[in-house]
């Protein structure tokens, strides 16, 4: 049975009272969360520093002894400086002689030899100075056949690894990355015809990667729709 009333329109919905706030506070967030974690990052590795570096000093040296107050980054500032000195000599002909004959006496230690030798390779992969980098981002199928992944080349395989492979083609290795990590991953072979080279840059696959698909080259901000432009 019907009534009058039927006919007549649903009242409006009224807007959430906390919706803007909420929305204003999600924005901030975004702001300041970034801004945040690296100024936390910051302080804290130099703070590691200074508790590595100060208690190395004597105590009629140390700045809390001068300034009165423990101020933070002094440490920062004694390692570097110490860095650039003992770069400085290991240039010269006695920096060189000196860690010559160190090494020697390192190598006939049987445990701290393979630690050394470990920890200098990691040393010099890191942060040796050379032009040696990724040349493309690139599309692979990996774990398996039809499922794609993004990699970055570095170059061609070299001596052993492309004489025992027996793919009839030359490999190319290429360096899978994790998510959200990119610095973590896999290092893989692929024969070169087996590999598809992207037009979007090394840092464009690199942020595609970190937010796992979210960010794309090219792609508007989240939220942002186009607009066109209408004539009348």
């Amino acid at each position: 049975m019907t009534t009058p009333f039927d006919d007549l329109p649903a009242p409006p919905k009224k807007p959430r009272r906390f919706a803007g706030l909420r929305a204003s506070f999600l924005t901030g967030l975004v702001v300041i969360a970034p801004v945040g974690l690296t100024l936390w990052l910051m302080w804290t590795i130099v703070g590691w520093v200074d508790g590595f570096v100060l208690p190395l000093i004597p105590h009629n040296l140390q700045p809390q002894e001068y300034f009165g107050i423990n101020l933070r980054g002094i440490g920062v500032i004694i390692f570097l400086i110490f860095t650039v000195v003992v770069g400085w000599i290991a240039k010269g002909l006695i920096g060189r002689s000196l860690i010559i004959f160190a090494e020697s006496l390192v190598n006939r230690m049987p445990v701290v030899r393979s630690i050394y030798s470990g920890v200098k390779q990691i040393a010099e992969t890191v942060f040796a100075q050379s032009e040696s980098s990724f040349e493309k981002a690139c599309l692979i199928q990996y774990p398996r056949k039809d499922i794609w992944a993004i990699g970055f080349i570095s170059i061609e395989a070299k001596g052993e690894i492309n004489e025992k492979a027996q793919s009839g083609s030359k490999l190319i290795s290429v360096f899978v990355p994790t998510t959200p990590n990119p610095t973590s991953g896999f290092l893989l072979f692929f024969p070169r015809e087996d590999v598809i080279e992207l037009d979007m840059s090394i840092e464009d696959a690199a942020k595609l990667v970190i937010s796992a698909g979210l960010v794309y080259p090219g792609q508007a901000k989240p939220g942002k729709k186009e607009t066109k432009a209408t004539t009348a």
